[in-house]
């Protein structure tokens, strides 16, 4: 079980890592006003989601519905968790859709909007952590 609680959690930093990277590159992104700096931020986007994200989300709930369901952890908490997990996907696709947006030069939202999008995933991160250490009901 504790190997994979391990990789549940490496896969976990990976994917939180993209989740807080790639909506700063979106800022980045929405400031540029050079080709060549939006063409170098398309390539970094892309890169990020699929070659970061993407896998590190897929092995998180990999990982994570194997501690669920083949070591029979259960609890209230487990349910919150999996809300947080949910809402944790709706995001990444939300970036996903945002990365589309800007690759065909559709963006229309500000720096400013994107600043604040950035933060929602530490309040995910806090939410899961608490829920999974502390387990409070």
């Amino acid at each position: 079980m504790l190997w994979v609680k391990s990789l549940h959690l490496i896969f976990m930093v990976t994917w939180f890592a993209g989740l807080f990277y790639l909506p700063r590159l979106f800022v980045y992104h929405a400031m540029a006003e050079d080709a060549a700096g939006k063409e170098r931020l398309k390539i970094m986007e892309r890169k990020l989601y699929w070659g970061i994200m993407a896998p590190g989300a897929v092995l998180t709930v990999v990982f994570g519905a194997w501690l669920w369901l083949g070591y029979g952890i259960t609890g209230g908490w487990l349910h919150a968790k999996l809300g947080v997990v949910a809402l944790l996907v709706v995001y990444h696709l939300w970036c996903g859709k945002l990365l589309a947006d800007f690759a065909h030069d559709r963006n229309t939202k500000s720096h400013l909007w994107y600043r604040w999008f950035n933060e929602v995933p530490v309040v995910f991160l806090a939410a899961a952590v608490i829920l999974a250490v502390v387990k409070p009901f």
